[in-house]
């Protein structure tokens, strides 16, 4: 199978198409996922952003990050909150100009891959995957750690039939036995695990180098024309996040995210709860935007072309991640 033709086919004009200027005089369109509980999301259904913003903030929900990349080339999209950073690596890798602007969320446990039960196969005898069929959304962190896992357990990806499926598609696949293993996150990798286990923990993928992180991006155009509102932005995100890390507000917040993302209180709070959202502070610090996050980028490049899932990386990744308006926002 070629990995890189199905790869290049997700993001098929993204490189070339005219990226997002600046937003209407009243209006902007922000992407981010279903099924994916983050704090920011009581901040959008409280109508904090459009107030502080002094914009009507427009939300569309996305599948994959390969998608919300497509959007913000054609213009449809302005910012997207919790792209996975293969996708946006992906997208930046064939000529977009796209920006990181925040560390959305850190993952490690809500990112994984999940054989079916009847195969039998876990750590201890992975070399058994060889020849079998695998649900991988193609560009994203999942399919960035697949084949890093894959490296890992010395399974030829050559010999395997790698079938490019969103992480809702995967899940049934693999429930209805039509795949033998799903790749994906949120509530479509809880639904997987009831019919499967997991090859590593979150904590066993880090030791390997397997970082899971979102971002928050953008087209460099419109942070470009727009930085003050883009900073007022990330301000209230950081404040929502703020607000979370405060247990006082879990009861407050919790059902509101909850029915904002599509989910029951308790599948939320399960979900939620492995996830990691740094400060600002933190963010701006070496281990993320402050060299990470870029060190980070230029790796997940590299297997990528080792893969041949794309032509080439770039020299460095630095161009792509803009700290401005997140130092502006910590100031306000």
């Amino acid at each position: 199978m070629k990995l890189k033709s199905k790869l290049m086919t997700a993001v098929a004009g993204a490189a070339f198409a005219v990226t997002a200027g600046a937003a209407t005089a009243q209006e902007i369109t922000v992407a981010y996922f279903l099924e994916w509980p983050m704090p920011f999301q009581y901040a959008k259904e409280k109508g904090t952003y459009d107030e502080e913003m002094g914009v009507k903030v427009n939300w569309r929900a996305f599948d994959t990050g390969t998608a919300m990349s497509a959007a913000m080339a054609s213009g449809d999209v302005h910012l997207s909150v919790s792209q996975g950073v293969p996708p946006f690596v992906v997208a930046a890798s064939a000529g977009q100009d796209l920006q990181v602007l925040d560390v959305a969320v850190s993952y490690a446990e809500n990112d994984n891959c999940v054989v079916a039960e009847a195969l039998e196969i876990d750590k201890t005898n992975a070399g058994e995957l060889a020849g079998k069929k695998v649900a991988v959304p193609l560009g994203t962190a999942a399919h960035y750690g697949f084949l890093k896992q894959m490296s890992h357990f010395g399974v030829d990806i050559a010999s395997m039939d790698v079938v490019n499926m969103a992480p809702p598609e995967g899940a049934a696949a693999i429930a209805q036995g039509a795949v033998d293993m799903f790749c994906g996150w949120g509530g479509s990798l809880r639904r997987a695990k009831e019919h499967g286990n997991v090859l590593l923990t979150g904590a066993e993928k880090e030791a390997l180098g397997i970082l899971v992180f979102d971002v928050t991006s953008a087209p460099a155009g419109f942070v470009a024309e727009n930085p003050d509102l883009v900073a007022k932005f990330l301000k209230v995100t950081a404040d929502a996040n703020a607000m979370w890390a405060d247990a006082a507000n879990r009861d407050e917040m919790l059902p509101v995210i909850a029915k904002d993302s599509g989910m029951d209180v308790e599948a939320t709070a399960s979900t939620i709860d492995t996830f990691v959202f740094p400060s600002v502070e933190e963010q701006l610090s070496a281990k993320w935007l402050g060299g990470g996050a870029q060190e980070f980028m230029k790796g997940v490049a590299d297997v990528f072309v080792e893969a041949k899932s794309i032509d080439a990386a770039l020299e460095t990744y630095e161009n792509n991640v803009n700290t401005g308006p997140l130092a502006a926002a910590n100031g306000m």
